[in-house]
C-alpha cells in the first residue's frame, strides 16, 4: 500500500554553501550576502544543518546523511532524485550546471544499494528541458496526482511525459512571485501530507480554481499567505517517526 509520507530522510551535509550565481536569476528568494565570506556563510549553515539533523533524530526520525562535494553550493537541497515505495528511483534534469554535478556517481551508487534507477531524465539537460524532482512536482502519492507550477525549472512537456509514463494525473498552473515572475519551484508554495495540504493560492496566477477543487477532494486545505510563503512556510514535508507518528517538518 502506497504511503504519502516517508519514515526515512536523506540529508546532504554541504562542503560549500553560498549564493548560487547559476540559479539566482530564477530563484527570487535567494539573497546574496556580500558582507560575509563563503567560509563564514558555510560555518553558519553547518551550525544550522547539524541542529536540524539532531532535531530530526531527537524526534525518532530515521536519517541518512551523505557528504556533499565542492562546486555544489546547492548540494544541501537534493531534489535531483525521487524515490518510491517500490524501491525505484527517478533522476531528474537540473537547470544549473553546478546542480547537475550533485548527481555524483558516489551518491547514486549509495542510493542504488536500496533503490534501483528506473528513469533518468538527465539527457533533457542537453535540450534545456528541466524538471527538478519533487521541487517541481508536488506529489499526492496515494491518489497519484502531481501538481506543478510552470517555470523555467519545471517544463510542462517533460512533466506531461513523466505523468503519462507513471500513470499520474498532472495538474499544472501558473504562479506569480513577489517580483511578478513565476515561482521557481512548486514546493515553495504548496505541500501535501496524508490528510492536510498547505497551499498559497493567492500566488497562483492561472489555474488556481482547478488546484483547490482537486485538492479539496482528497485533503483538508490550510491556506498560507504570501508573507508566510516568503518565510518558507510552504516549503515543508510530512515525515513519519519510528512509531509512525506524523511530523510536519
Amino acid at each position: 500500500m502506497t504511503s504519502q509520507s516517508t519514515n526515512h530522510v536523506l540529508l546532504i551535509r554541504p562542503v560549500e554553501f553560498y549564493c548560487n550565481e547559476q540559479t539566482i536569476e530564477t530563484n527570487h528568494y535567494q539573497q546574496p550576502d556580500d558582507n560575509k565570506s563563503h567560509s563564514e556563510i558555510l560555518e553558519q549553515a553547518l551550525i544550522e544543518f547539524d541542529a536540524f539533523e539532531k532535531n530530526l533524530l531527537d524526534h525518532n526520525i530515521q536519517v541518512t546523511t551523505l557528504i556533499g562535494q565542492k562546486g555544489c553550493p546547492d548540494n544541501i537541497f537534493p531534489n535531483w532524485a525521487v524515490t518510491f515505495d517500490d524501491q525505484s528511483m527517478h533522476i531528474f534534469s537540473m537547470l544549473g550546471e553546478n546542480r547537475r554535478l550533485e548527481k555524483s556517481k558516489e551518491h547514486i551508487s549509495t542510493l542504488n544499494q536500496i533503490y534501483r534507477t528506473t528513469l533518468d531524465y538527465s539527457e533533457y539537460e542537453n535540450t534545456s528541458q528541466f524538471l527538478e524532482g519533487t521541487s517541481s512536482l508536488v506529489l499526492d502519492r496515494v491518489n497519484r496526482i502531481a501538481y506543478m507550477g510552470i517555470s523555467s525549472r519545471s517544463n510542462e512537456d517533460l512533466a506531461i511525459k513523466w505523468a503519462d509514463d507513471q500513470n499520474y494525473q498532472l495538474i499544472v498552473f501558473e504562479t506569480q512571485s513577489h517580483t511578478g515572475d513565476p515561482i521557481y519551484h512548486s514546493d515553495v508554495m504548496m505541500s501535501i501530507g496524508t490528510e492536510l495540504a498547505l497551499v498559497c493560492s493567492e500566488s497562483i496566477k492561472l489555474g488556481g480554481n482547478n488546484v483547490i477543487n482537486q485538492l479539496s477532494q482528497t485533503h483538508e486545505i490550510l491556506e498560507i499567505s504570501r508573507d508566510q510563503l516568503m518565510s518558507f512556510c510552504g516549503n515543508c514535508i510530512e515525515i513519519k517517526d519510528t512509531n509512525n507518528k506524523l511530523n510536519l517538518v
